[in-house]
């Protein structure tokens, strides 16, 4: 497929742009002129839209094929939650518009949302106060922190260390560290949970706090996450909730349950709004009784004569960590699933994530390694062989492999504690028609992976860019020689 500047003919064009009659001043540096025009293509209307129809049948995402990206659960989402978050009256409102004054009106139903969407995530967690300003999960992991870090700061504790084990997101450390701590690895016992005897070692009355993933990245739950969280409290730290897999367990329990102080949740993984590819997402901050005085400004309150407005006055604020209230339109898709799910709807959620999770487990045991093989919650982790890898068959093997037959691969090389590992994440949309598929795939595959290893090492050939050298290809961002 040429590239659209290599497409056209001299003169031909697709719409005629009116000469300006606006006289302007304006006056530009020629430096930051063009000093030879612009190579583009010259195209028709029907040229740019096939070009781009093109582009958009090559393209590959879980409204075409199943895509079990483990760890960012992308699962599909309901078409209803897009038309809601179109609505003129959501989608044409400006954040600067009045609160209750002159056009007030055509802000309050917005307000409501947030406001109730707090009060449902409080519910549905247990926490006593929610922020919906951050804008993504790793966003709302350092909100959480810079809480923590209020929260030591207004008690005058001098502590300088957070503790993350070895198996959570990835992004955990790095959130912990730009809010001024030193993390301190947990490492994973035998069964892929934390090592309860490395984790009291390290308390001690430096530590502010520890950021645990729950289920971890391995999809396994932590049978002793109450007593982690105790032994946090009993040196005044707090215990923050990586809520990124919280469809394992939601409707089930509730973080504040096992005692956490501080989370984020991922609206746009667990709650069903378009997730991959960079965005658009949001990451909800929940805080315990005590801590909503440290919560970003500002936050909708709803006022004695029933109207709703922001309030700004809060001392101990931690100060904005967003412009205006976070990514609205994520918030108002996820408002409205919940409200659609409803209690039991949300219980059949985790249930149905566990149940595909454990199916793919269970089918595929006898064909690739499982580092961890009891009950998983909403993820796999598998890996090669040895004899795979003794044929030179990799985990990126395997995922390459995988494009032929239609599927998009897995998250492969993470969690890092596991070698080769291919993280499997169905989520509870899809059917067990579609795992049977998948399953039927890994299988042949793993066939193939000992009596003909270069079919594997040849894959994929049905994509327009086949096997690069991908440490080049980073390294080198020419599209010509990707071609």
């Amino acid at each position: 497929m040429n590239l659209i500047v290599e497409k056209g003919s001299p003169g031909r064009r697709g719409l005629r742009i009116p000469s300006s009659d606006v006289p302007t001043s304006v006056h530009i540096d020629k430096r930051f002129l063009r000093q030879e025009p612009a190579r583009l293509g010259e195209l028709s209307e029907l040229d740019v839209v096939r070009h781009f129809t093109g582009l958009a049948r090559k393209n590959f995402g879980v409204d075409s094929g199943f895509y079990p990206l483990g760890s960012c659960t992308v699962k599909y989402n309901p078409k209803f939650t897009e038309r809601i978050a179109a609505y003129s009256g959501f989608a044409d409102l400006h954040p600067l518009l009045p609160q209750l004054r002159g056009g007030g009106l055509l802000t309050q139903g917005a307000l409501e949302v947030l406001y109730q969407m707090d009060i449902l995530l409080r519910k549905i967690t247990g926490m006593a106060g929610f922020t919906l300003q951050p804008m993504a999960g790793a966003h709302g992991e350092l909100t959480g922190m810079m809480i923590m870090s209020a929260y030591h700061r207004d008690r005058g504790n001098r502590k300088s260390i957070v503790l993350a084990p070895d198996s959570a997101h990835g992004t955990n450390p790095a959130s912990a560290a730009i809010a001024g701590y030193r993390v301190v690895s947990v490492p994973t016992n035998r069964f892929g949970t934390v090592d309860m005897d490395a984790f009291e070692r390290l308390i001690n009355p430096e530590v502010a706090g520890v950021m645990m993933t729950c289920p971890n990245t391995l999809g396994l739950f932590e049978p002793q996450i109450r007593q982690i969280c105790e032994l946090v409290h009993s040196v005044d730290g707090l215990a923050y909730y990586d809520g990124a897999n919280l469809n394992a367990i939601v409707g089930k329990a509730r973080p504040a349950d096992f005692g956490f102080d501080i989370m984020h949740i991922n609206l746009h993984k667990t709650f069903a709004t378009p997730h991959g590819g960079g965005g658009p997402g949001a990451g909800p901050v929940g805080v315990r009784e005590g801590l909503q005085q440290y919560l970003p400004v500002s936050i909708v309150v709803k006022r004695d004569d029933g109207t709703y407005a922001l309030e700004y006055n809060r001392p101990k604020s931690i100060g904005y960590v967003a412009p205006f209230y976070g990514n609205f339109g994520v918030i108002l898709k996820a408002y409205a699933y919940i409200l659609m799910l409803g209690r039991e709807g949300l219980v059949r959620v985790a249930e149905n994530a566990v149940l595909n999770a454990n199916y793919i487990r269970i089918r595929l045991k006898d064909h690739y390694d499982m580092p961890y093989p009891g009950l998983c919650k909403h993820e796999c982790v598998l890996t090669p062989t040895r004899q795979m890898l003794a044929n030179d068959i990799h985990a990126i093997d395997i995922a390459k492999a995988l494009i032929d037959r239609g599927f998009h691969p897995p998250t492969i090389y993470f969690p890092t504690i596991v070698k080769e590992a291919m993280m499997i994440e169905p989520t509870e949309t899809e059917a067990k028609e579609t795992l049977d598929r998948f399953i039927e795939a890994m299988i042949e595959i793993a066939d193939l992976a000992i009596t003909d290893p270069q079919q594997l090492k040849d894959s994929p050939k049905t994509t327009v860019v086949c096997r690069p050298d991908e440490v080049l290809a980073a390294k080198n961002l020419d599209i010509a020689f990707l071609q």
